[in-house]
């Protein structure tokens, strides 16, 4: 049997504090508003070896929540039930029993499963300890009362989920292996959880055309079995639509942004999903910024491709040659708004028909390996010294950025140590001239770089006086000694 453990309950009875509270982190999005779990979020509790899983709240009548993503999202506490060898069935201990309560404890004892009745906000103990006896009308027993707020009864809980659970089964041969974790970030309704619903061969997540249906950023891990016959390892991370920060409506929608860089942070390669409909917008772009920020590799996922097969056949597209021509002009316009990205692969899919979901991955694997490379030294210099003589940098102050000596200092993303007359002088513009160039010289599309300049030190006038009397002095006397520094370049004296 699985070891895992599903949270289940009506509406605002502390589902998603007790989750976090268990998980020892923030993961699910707790707020007073009912409804915002929808997906199911899990997490591996480390040192209890069990999976645990947020659900949504049974039984939500909420005029701002549309009836179809309520019952998806019932739909989905359903599927945890039936996945969980234990169920922590949530109750408020300040409410007491309630009809929807005894609704949900008969779906739970129809499902025949282990049942903890968890009873929640018991913040100064067994605050309805003169109507515990209505709790045991529902079958499970005594119930055990927390705080998930404050942490008490957190102990006991915990205790008590690990006596139910089945025994750990042994771990397999490989499960020290890799997972590399993937990411699809994106606008509002480009198709991310359809995507993930394809990688998963599953429908584990809601899809849905309403805007802003995820809200919490899922993790799954998945074993993908490519055409060869070889399991790929992912982890894959969901995330909610990401909207300009001057149009969130809610507190909500502020935290689901918030968990959706987040996320981009955690992820080992980011999937940046466009609408093939819709081309690149200004968001888009935006978004583009946030992962080239957070020094993560991105392919760049043009979805819903099936639209347009169809409007070709429609003759919607008649001011281009074929797919491929308009394929080629999609691309060229994509790199010409996310210039900043430079040599991001960029992949054509569709999460409907499947079309070239393999070769997304494996465009992944791809860009993780070369995240792993070491740059020879002495390649990189000389790649630097062409690429400065190419283009010269421009005179900043009459001053232009000269570099004397690079070297490489790390991976994911690529750290390259400058050292330099003036790192002041090294202009944005310069920056992704110098970062593309490198990137087309060792085949390192998609791969970020980051620059970190050790100009030379300033020594003032007097300072540099007392200097050359010094070494006079050493000298006996003798004729001018010019101080240097980096390769035999004079000292960069204050004016």
């Amino acid at each position: 049997m699985s070891r895992t453990v599903a949270i289940v309950g009506r509406p605002n009875v502390g589902k998603s504090r007790l989750f976090n509270r268990l998980a020892k982190r923030r993961v699910s999005i707790v707020h007073d508003q009912p409804g915002v779990t929808r997906d199911i979020v899990s997490v591996e509790v480390k040192d209890g070896g069990y999976t645990l899983l947020d659900t949504g709240g049974l039984g939500l009548q909420d005029a701002n929540t549309p009836a179809k993503l309520i019952k998806a999202s019932e739909a989905q506490v359903e599927f945890a039930i039936r996945a969980a060898s234990v169920i922590l069935f949530v109750v408020d201990a300040k409410e007491g029993l309630t009809s929807l309560d005894e609704r949900v404890g008969q779906l739970l004892r129809k499902a025949k499963k282990h049942v903890i009745l968890v009873a929640n906000k018991a913040d100064h103990g067994e605050e309805k300890v003169g109507e515990v006896g209505e709790l045991f009308r529902l079958g499970f027993g005594e119930p055990l009362f927390i705080s998930a707020e404050h942490g008490n009864g957190e102990a006991i809980l915990r205790e008590k989920i690990l006596e139910k659970l089945p025994a750990a089964e042994p771990e397999p041969e490989d499960h020290d292996k890799k997972r590399l974790t993937i990411c699809f970030v994106g606008r509002p309704n480009v198709g991310k959880s359809s995507l993930s619903n394809r990688l998963l061969k599953s429908d584990r997540l809601i899809v849905s055309d309403v805007p802003g249906t995820t809200r919490d950023s899922v993790e799954h891990a998945f074993d993908y079995q490519a055409r060869d016959g070889r399991v790929w390892p992912f982890r894959l991370i969901d995330t909610a639509g990401i909207r300009p920060a001057t149009k969130l409506s809610s507190s909500v929608e502020y935290f689901s942004r918030v968990r959706s860089i987040d996320a981009i942070h955690t992820a080992d390669v980011v999937f940046m999903v466009l609408d093939a409909m819709d081309g690149v917008t200004q968001q888009d772009k935006a978004i583009a910024g946030e992962i080239v920020s957070a020094g993560r590799p991105i392919v760049v996922i043009v979805n819903k491709w099936d639209l347009v097969y169809a409007a070709f056949r429609r003759g919607d597209l008649k001011q281009y040659d074929n797919e491929r021509d308009f394929r080629e002009k999609f691309e060229k316009a994509l790199y010409d708004r996310l210039f900043f990205t430079p040599g991001a692969p960029v992949m054509f899919v569709s999460a409907l028909t499947g079309h070239d979901i393999e070769r997304m991955l494996k465009s992944a694997r791809a860009l993780d390996e070369r995240l792993g490379r070491k740059i020879p030294t002495g390649k990189l210099n000389a790649a630097i010294v062409g690429l400065t003589d190419r283009m010269p940098p421009p005179a900043i102050g009459g001053q232009r950025f000269r570099a004397y000596y690079a070297t490489q200092t790390g991976n994911r993303p690529f750290r390259i140590k400058i050292f330099c007359n003036r790192e002041g002088n090294l202009t944005e513009q310069y920056r992704r001239y110098l970062e593309s160039g490198l990137v087309e010289e060792f085949n390192l599309d998609g791969c970020p770089i980051h620059f970190d300049l050790v100009g030379k030190k300033k020594v003032s006038i007097d300072e540099r006086l007392a200097r050359r009397g010094q070494k006079r002095n050493e000298a006996g006397g003798g004729g001018d000694d010019i101080d240097t520094d980096f390769a035999g370049e004079p000292v960069v004296l204050d004016d």
